[in-house]
């Protein structure tokens, strides 16, 4: 028989993933079956678009689709719809940057425009980047049927969200109120404390003489901000701190603004900081809020919200900030005021879009109840299956930490709008019905005459939503949430969530909390939080640094296959960042090359349709390979992609290809052997490489399409099931003995000087004797 293999290409060539992508467009193989029961439902994150997405973004939706080809092969109908991010402030900064105008110079509807062309612009880069990757989407067509492409603009995105915050409205779970708000002066808009970041920097700690009000004595307060001396309302020491106790209740008179306050006691205060006195302003910090907020004292503010000090800093009206720090300092050191200057390290809270300092200012804004309801929150997550389990402390940290009001409204343009009016006369809201989506801010007032003062003179709001308050509906809004209520209802909660532990505090939670508020119960039965993509050093990727790898450049060099097999090989990002260079994807892709040719090699024999097994081999082959068929379904279970890749890669690498097949190719050939025994070799070889190609098709969708059609029929790989263990286990117990004696073997001719063709005169031990034909064959046994 002439063996001649069925694969002619020598090696897998990645220009081959474009063709095998327009095969599963055609045939349409990951479409969503809406009339499957068994439902497995993703809830992708959905990158901004404001550029071409980045690593990160391409390495969190390759595992996001092993898991849903895995879910498929494990026989689940799953929704895995490709959702974009484009609202919110990234793509208002990067519009104002690309096209160099300003939203606070430009007409809203012209503003809006620019903020369309430019995510026109980087939503079909990212789209291409995502296809290429391979990624099993249901659909890559925008629309609004179950696993089609969503986008966070359109209208009936926009038309859900506004819909959610009608029935919260209804609830009583919302209510505008000029609180003191975290804003960003530089983006002109109130934030939320998950929107904050804190930058360790060194800065100057001020120790400034205080007078009491009787003349009698001179105390020592140390702060970071003399700029704030004009907001001070008490002066506090720890209850503990002897020094000061004498001095409780005692009247001081605040240097530079010269009013006075009282000197009290409350265990905020750090003995061994500073003086162990501090001055309690409006406000320098979350502390100075809360401790007000609790001694019910009325704040003065003296920083506007453009980030500049107003007339209750009297003489340093109009300075910044940071001038006004300094020359406030300036003064009170030409008063002799200033004792001592100290640097330190503190964490300056500031805005995570535009890296510039946050103030605490009142502004009127809206805000969505939450810190009434942390217990509730934390109860509905109990039934919630965290991976890794640990990470789930990353979310009931931020929990805990809540102490204000989530604010929704936003002072900006491109996002959802803020469905209310105002009547003008009576500043009563008016609320629409929800079902439609709403622009406010152009739109007739959906009443004539106002509930309350019969007014008919209206004013639409002008305000947005935070950002998250859109994203944070994404998995009702791909479960059918309004659209398909029918579908929603039988499949809510979602089946999992992937994403990063930087935007727990933010997406994550508030889905939780928006979920509690509109179905009272946990939006997701899965959450894997992952870690990040760094680079070769272990340094955050990043463009000013000049480190950061091009997702596009890694396809158009290496192909999607390479970057997916390094992704699982390289490490765990569930437990820990995943180092990223151009030589590390090159280094984990050389399996691929030995899996093609272990393929091609395999694909010389015939197949053989009927169970033909009778050599000892054979079974002990194919008990390995139910071991690691049970080793990978069960980690397929539980999403662990890295082990999964490493089982796989040293099964088919050194036990199948350098043991078995090297033990079997004498009788696959038909040297010396019986038409039984060659077919016997054949099935084995067959079935081996098809549960590995089966098996390996989530984290490789290229090659094994490709190898699967080439050696088992026309139709994709990816409608198929996973393998089950079939085989009897029990031959597994020769696996160490065997692979020992095969490495004494090649080791002896080896340090012999032989070739391993040489012939040895060698014992074959007792426990291998069922497969002494086979391996006297192998290496050549006298």
């Amino acid at each position: 028989m002439n063996f001649t293999p069925k694969i002619n290409q020598k090696q897998w060539n990645f220009l081959e993933e474009n063709e095998l992508l327009d095969l599963w467009k055609k045939n349409d193989v990951y479409k969503f079956n809406t009339n499957n029961d068994k439902v497995f439902s993703i809830d992708t994150p959905p990158p901004y678009v404001n550029t071409a997405i980045h690593i990160g973004h391409a390495y969190v939706y390759v595992l996001l689709d092993i898991v849903a080809r895995s879910k498929r092969m494990l026989g689940y109908n799953v929704l895995f719809p490709l959702g974009l991010d484009k609202n919110g402030l990234p793509i208002e900064v990067q519009t104002e940057k690309e096209f160099n105008i300003s939203i606070h110079d430009t007409p809203r509807e012209k503003f809006l425009e620019k903020c369309k062309e430019l995510l026109n612009r980087y939503g079909d880069i990212s789209l291409d980047s995502f296809r290429r990757l391979g990624l099993s989407c249901n659909s890559w067509n925008k629309g609004y049927d179950l696993g089609q492409r969503y986008e966070t603009d359109d209208p009936e995105y926009r038309k859900l969200t506004q819909t959610t915050f009608i029935k919260m409205w209804e609830k009583g779970l919302i209510y505008e109120a000029n609180n003191t708000t975290n804003f960003c002066p530089v983006c002109k808009t109130a934030i939320s404390n998950a929107e904050i970041e804190y930058e360790n920097n060194i800065t100057t700690l001020y120790y400034i003489k205080f007078q009491l009000q009787d003349d009698s004595e001179s105390l020592i307060v140390a702060t970071t901000r003399p700029e704030l001396l004009y907001t001070v309302k008490k002066i506090i020491y720890n209850p503990k701190d002897t020094r000061y106790a004498k001095f409780k209740n005692k009247k001081i008179i605040v240097p530079i603004s010269n009013h006075i306050i009282s000197i009290i006691e409350h265990p905020y205060a750090q003995a061994d900081f500073g003086s162990g006195l501090v001055m309690i302003s409006s406000f320098g910090d979350q502390s100075d809020i809360k401790i007000l907020r609790e001694l019910e004292i009325a704040p003065t503010y003296a920083i506007d919200s453009d980030g500049k000090m107003n007339s209750n800093a009297k003489n340093y009206e109009g300075l910044s900030v940071l001038d006004a720090r300094n020359k406030i300092a300036e003064d009170l050191e030409s008063m002799n005021l200033i004792v001592k200057k100290q640097q330190i390290s503190n964490r300056k809270p500031i805005c995570e879009r535009s890296k510039d300092p946050i103030e605490f200012i009142a502004k009127q804004e809206i805000y969505l109840k939450q810190v009434d309801y942390k217990e509730q929150i934390s109860n509905i997550i109990k039934k919630t299956q965290f991976y890794a389990p640990e990470s789930k402390q990353i979310l009931d940290n931020w929990i805990d930490s809540i102490n204000i009001d989530w604010v929704l409204s936003r002072r900006r343009y491109y996002g959802t709008e803020i469905p209310l009016w105002w009547c003008k006369n009576c500043r009563s809201p008016i609320i629409p019905k929800p079902g439609k989506y709403y622009q406010p801010w152009k739109d007739n007032c959906p009443v004539d005459t106002c509930p309350k003062c019969k007014s008919n003179n209206f004013e639409g709001e002008t305000r947005i939503f935070d950002t998250w308050f859109d994203s944070c509906t994404s998995e009702a809004y791909i479960l059918g949430y309004l659209s398909n209520n029918k579908f929603f209802n039988k499949n809510f909660p979602c089946s999992m969530r992937l994403q990063g532990k930087e935007i727990v505090r933010n997406w994550l939670y508030f889905t939780i909390l928006k979920s509690l508020h509109l179905f009272d119960m946990s939006p997701f039965e899965n959450v894997l939080i992952h870690m990040h993509v760094v680079d070769e050093k272990g340094d955050k990727m990043s463009k000013s640094v000049g480190n950061v790898i091009d997702p596009q450049k890694i396809l158009s060099k290496y192909g999607a296959e390479c970057f997916r097999i390094w992704s699982c090989l390289e490490g765990d990002i569930i437990k820990g960042d995943i180092r990223c260079s151009y030589s590390r994807i090159d280094g984990q892709s050389k399996f691929l090359t030995k899996f093609w040719n272990i393929a091609r090699f395999i694909s010389m024999f015939p197949v053989v349709q009927k169970n033909q097994i009778n050599n000892a081999s054979d079974l002990w082959i194919l008990s390995e390979l139910s071991n690691l068929t049970s080793k990978v379904l069960n980690k397929y279970e539980n999403y662990e992609f890295h082990d999964i890749a490493v089982l796989i890669r040293d099964f088919t690498w050194n036990t199948f290809a350098s043991h078995y097949v090297e033990l079997v190719k004498s009788r696959a050939y038909g040297d010396n052997s019986n038409l039984s025994e060659q077919k016997s070799a054949w099935f084995t070889l067959h079935i081996c490489i098809k549960t590995i190609l089966l098996l390996f098709s989530p984290i490789t969708p290229f090659i094994t399409d490709s190898l699967w059609r080439q050696l088992y029929g026309e139709d994709s790989i990816h409608i198929e099931k996973f393998p089950k263990p079939e085989w009897d286990k029990k031959f597994s117990n020769i696996t160490n003995k065997l692979l020992e004696f095969n490495s004494l073997v090649w080791n002896t001719k080896k340090s012999q000087g032989n070739s391993l063709k040489a012939p040895i005169q060698i014992d074959i031990p007792q426990e291998l004797e069922g497969l002494s034909k086979d391996l006297k064959k192998m290496h050549n046994i006298c």
